[in-house]
């Protein structure tokens, strides 16, 4: 009988990868989110808000999945910025609601909290699971509370919650509040106007660790299906690129000329320098390796759009 599991937050951007990623494993997915996505119309669909923990209950009692994922977030530091209240909201008392759900209804399932590389303290050396922890956004500061929840739930109720730390990842159907996304929008619409056009851009000084999305969500099934859900692992590629380098290369894309214009509005309050992921850990124990790069994801992002221009 084929294992089950049930992703929160289904109808997001990681949601379709995630899926068929456990399918192509042999898992049979479900799906749970405020609204359905056109794109997973052969999975299950259950109609759940986080916030109504009654609801949650609910499902969990009419369907005990082997596996619980919350990948439903709001997972933009930029927003965060803007609705700080509702991140917390969203991300943690969402997150808590699971926790309860699962202790009364769902004890034995195995559940995935997807952390963020945002929950480190600000430095330019390679970030390892045992680097400090001192978030500088309220996305950050959410993912850290939302661990420390799961700890006191596996402590407390022998929950068996796994908890990882993503860095930076991108791929086609990544909302255009994300920063590579936003790009390969902007670069597309000059390039297919026939005309010489500008993006615009925040601060593109800083290096980010981008992964594809296809090789993050590899990494989440291999942590689930390991033995050890104590183990916090980060999820990234371990190597930083410029943002000036990334869109540099986007814009080479483009058949059109694109000059560059600073936006004041696109800026954060703060911006950690660089954020660079140590993987030694994934790696060496769980045999994890990515088969696809970031200019990977920018090539087939660019050409989404153009399509859809």
């Amino acid at each position: 009988m084929k294992k089950s599991v049930l992703i929160f937050g289904i109808s997001g951007f990681v949601g379709k990868y995630l899926t068929k990623e456990f399918e192509n494993a042999g898992y049979l997915v479900f799906g749970a989110d405020t609204n359905s996505s056109g794109e997973l119309h052969n999975i299950p669909f259950y109609k759940t808000d986080l916030l109504d923990v009654k609801s949650v209950e609910n499902l969990l009692e009419k369907f005990t999945p082997d596996i619980i994922v919350n990948l439903a977030a709001i997972s933009s530091v930029g927003l965060s910025w803007r609705i700080p209240a509702d991140t917390i909201m969203v991300n943690v008392v969402g997150s808590l609601n699971i926790l309860e759900a699962a202790k009364k209804k769902s004890k034995n399932s195995k559940i995935l909290f997807v952390g963020s590389s945002e929950e480190y303290d600000r430095t330019e050396k390679r970030i390892s699971e045992t680097s400090k922890l001192d978030a500088g956004n309220p996305y950050g500061i959410s993912k850290i509370m939302q661990e420390q929840f799961a700890k006191i739930y596996r402590d407390q109720y022998g929950l068996n919650i796994y908890c990882v730390r993503s860095f930076n990842h991108t791929g086609v159907g990544q909302k255009e509040t994300f920063v590579l996304s936003d790009f390969c929008r902007q670069a597309a619409q000059i390039s297919k106007s026939g005309k010489p056009g500008k993006i615009k851009v925040g601060n593109i000084s800083v290096k980010r660790d981008f992964g594809h999305v296809k090789d993050m969500v590899r990494a989440y099934r291999m942590i689930l299906e390991s033995g050890d859900s104590k183990k916090i692992y980060n999820v990234g590629y371990g190597k930083a690129y410029g943002l000036d380098e990334l869109l540099n290369y986007i814009i080479s894309l483009s058949k059109q000329k694109i000059k560059i214009e600073v936006d004041e509005s696109r800026i954060r309050p703060v911006d950690n320098p660089v954020i660079c992921c140590d993987n030694s850990l994934l790696k060496k124990e769980l045999g994890w390796k990515s088969y696809y790069t970031v200019f990977d994801a920018l090539n087939e992002m660019f050409e989404d759009y153009k399509n859809k221009v």
